[in-house]
């Protein structure tokens, strides 16, 4: 079969393609729900921008202080429209989804305040933008204090120590969709709808912060459309749909996007000011694709659940879970795994296929991490990319895929390298 030579030609055995076909066949229906849940994406995303008034006239780049600049505008009304926000800001001088967080939590946050993480520890590049591991300008260095509630053994919510934590100091709940560098479930929207009811039933002024990172357009719905005052992200993850060259968004209430418009850049200055540099349509062109995009990358992280479920190694979400981002954590319990699997995504990818990844001591993290991403976009993790700290569990965090096809081949690339290394034996 022409097809089956193709893989052949591109290193992948013929064990590996016949136990991936296996699994590939069992998830039809999984694959026809996902395409569903983009459609109505698709729609919700032509909508905002038809209700916009979105012309070519706002891909017109400009330089300086960026006054008056239309297309900047209308993007952030098409943002505000899409995710059902009162306002938006969506820029490219948000380089990333961590600076996208910090502008949030710094425009809203002031001395003697509070943050509370109801949902565990969060990401560890927050950590030392709140304080937790301390850094200089970090929010504690400024008296914002920070206070923890981690989720129950069984993934639940902790709702008497939450009930506990709330106190007349706390100000702002970050509450984080996606798992992290952790293996407990991503957050569904429903279930976060049901926490902001929560605690905005015990504090109804606290503002209620999701980081939305991996999470856009899985669902048909958004945090802020169950309660979520600010919603986060990077344009380089999901809504960017991998034509974003850098950018993030924050979405929400009118009055916090002001304080973090105002934080981004001056007092005064907020929303008015910041040149789109040229970079307009592939923001609106990502946006229009994201959609379809995730809904490539999420195949391929039900894809990956099966196949090494089958295997024997503990995945997160499992091969039957319903999805809520587009990680998928996969354990295997030694360094050697997570060094092959990431070798084996490299190997797959249209640029700098070539390049063997290794750990390195990556700035914002507390140990050695490997990366592997052979991107179009430096670092974008909504196209195929791995990475994963070494330290125990050893679990690997998969994630992109601008398509199915591509996400198939890298994680048949993934399992060919662990059989290569007697890893794992068909």
């Amino acid at each position: 079969m022409e097809l089956t030579g193709m893989y052949e030609q591109l290193g992948i055995s013929e064990k590996v393609l016949k136990f991936a076909r296996e699994t590939e066949a069992a998830l039809k229906e999984r694959f026809e729900e996902i395409d569903g849940v983009a459609e109505y994406n698709q729609l919700k995303v032509i909508k905002a921008m038809q209700e916009a008034r979105v012309s070519d006239i706002h891909f017109a780049g400009t330089t300086g202080y960026g006054y008056n600049d239309l297309g900047r505008d209308t993007l952030e009304e098409v943002y505000a429209r899409a995710f059902h926000g009162e306002d938006a800001l969506v820029r490219p001088q948000l380089i990333s989804g961590t600076h996208a967080l910090t502008v949030a939590l710094s425009g809203n946050l002031r001395p003697g305040d509070e943050i509370l993480s109801p949902v565990g520890k969060p990401y560890d590049t927050l950590e030392e933008v709140i304080g937790i591991r301390d850094s200089v300008g970090s929010l504690k260095e400024f008296g914002i204090t920070y206070s923890q509630v981690d989720l129950l053994p069984d993934g639940s919510f902790d709702f008497e120590g939450i009930r506990k934590a709330i106190n007349e100091r706390t100000k702002l709940v970050e509450i984080q969709r996606s798992k992290g560098y952790a293996t407990r479930p991503t957050l569904s929207v429903a279930r976060i709808g049901e926490l902001i009811s929560f605690i905005k039933s015990i504090k109804p002024d606290v503002i209620c912060m999701v980081d939305n990172c991996y999470g856009e357009f899985v669902e048909t719905l958004e945090p802020t459309d169950v309660g979520a005052d600010m919603i986060v992200g990077s344009l380089i993850k999901n809504p960017g749909g991998g034509l974003a060259p850098i950018g993030g968004y924050i979405v929400g209430r009118k009055d916090c996007i002001e304080r973090a418009a105002y934080r981004l850049t001056a007092p005064g200055l907020g929303k008015e000011v910041g040149a789109s540099l040229g970079v307009s349509q592939s923001l609106y062109q990502g946006l229009f694709l994201a959609p379809t995009v995730v809904a490539g990358a999420l195949k391929g992280a039900v894809f990956a659940a099966n196949l090494y479920e089958k295997l024997g190694f503990g995945v997160v979400p499992n091969g039957s879970e319903s999805r809520h981002d587009i990680i998928q954590a996969i354990t295997f319990g030694t360094p050697e795994g997570v060094i092959r699997f990431c070798e084996g995504i490299q190997a797959a990818a249209p640029v700098d296929s070539f390049v063997t990844p290794e750990p390195w001591a990556m700035p914002g993290y507390d140990s050695d991490v490997i990366m592997a991403a052979g991107a179009f976009i430096q670092g974008a993790s909504i196209e195929l990319s791995a990475d994963a700290p070494i330290k125990p569990p050893y679990a690997v965090y998969f994630q992109g895929g601008l398509t199915w096809y591509h996400a198939k081949l890298g994680i048949l690339m993934s399992l060919q390298k662990l059989c290569d290394a007697g890893i794992v034996n068909l």
